[in-house]
């Protein structure tokens, strides 16, 4: 009987580790997925063309993955005075969180990025974009987020910025600056919708969040080591403005 006993004691040990480890599969999934986008930070090099303006400001607006993140980095650039998160591509009506996550809405979630181009140039913001802030060799996801609503787009806001995105986008392929094809759409911006308010400066109010601390803080990382010039330590906040 004790002998009996113990065996089924050791039978039920082993399916509950078993359990435990089916049940942290999707987390670990999600860590290695992340220390694996975050590893692929590179420096790049600057755009051979670039907008110069003499406005006092000027918008750009990107997709790369869960906005927490993009929202995140962005906001440590200097010459950036605000960045909001939103919704991109599609219409009005359906641009909330819930019915976007669904993927069928043609809405990418992005950032909406106010800076001054006196201070950091548009190819200064898509070096980053490119470099830091996602990997642009992924369709439609980023590490362990995956749908259309977490693809790569650029939405330029006028002829210039169609200018220096296509043209960066052939100097960084002609470069062979990353071992797999950029798969980065560029559209027109369409409307831009900003997400709910829980989600601005989600990086900044969570910074415990296991997704964040794997995903998203070494990107900001990476940008004070690869770009010192164009890194700022305090970050501009959506929610300290209002």
């Amino acid at each position: 009987m004790n002998g009996n006993r113990s065996s089924v004691s050791e039978i039920a040990s082993l399916l509950a580790r078993l359990a435990i480890g089916l049940l942290a599969l999707p987390l670990l999934g999600a860590i290695f997925m992340g220390l694996a986008r975050a590893d692929n930070a590179r420096v790049l090099p600057a755009p051979s063309f670039d907008e110069h303006s003499t406005a006092p400001t000027e918008t750009a607006v990107l997709a790369g993955g869960c906005f927490w993140g993009m929202q995140g980095v962005f906001e440590h650039v200097k010459g950036v005075t605000r960045v909001v998160s939103g919704y991109t591509g599609g219409a009005k009506g359906t641009a909330e969180y819930e019915t976007v996550s669904g993927g069928n809405t043609g809405h990418a979630e992005s950032v909406q990025i106010t800076f001054d181009p006196r201070k950091v140039t548009y190819g200064q913001i898509l070096r980053a974009y490119f470099s830091v802030a996602h990997d642009p060799t992924e369709l439609n996801r980023q590490g362990p987020d995956e749908g259309t609503q977490y693809r790569s787009e650029i939405f330029f806001t006028g002829p210039a910025q169609e200018k220096v995105a296509r043209g960066y986008i052939a100097q960084l392929e002609k470069a062979h600056a990353f071992s797999s094809p950029i798969v980065t759409k560029i559209d027109a911006a369409k409307g831009f919708y900003p997400a709910e308010g829980y989600h601005q400066d989600y990086l900044i109010h969570h910074p415990e969040s296991l997704y964040i601390q794997v995903n998203d803080l070494p990107k900001i990382e990476h940008l004070k080591e690869l770009y010192p010039q164009l890194y700022r330590d305090r970050p501009v906040m959506v929610t300290a403005s209002r």
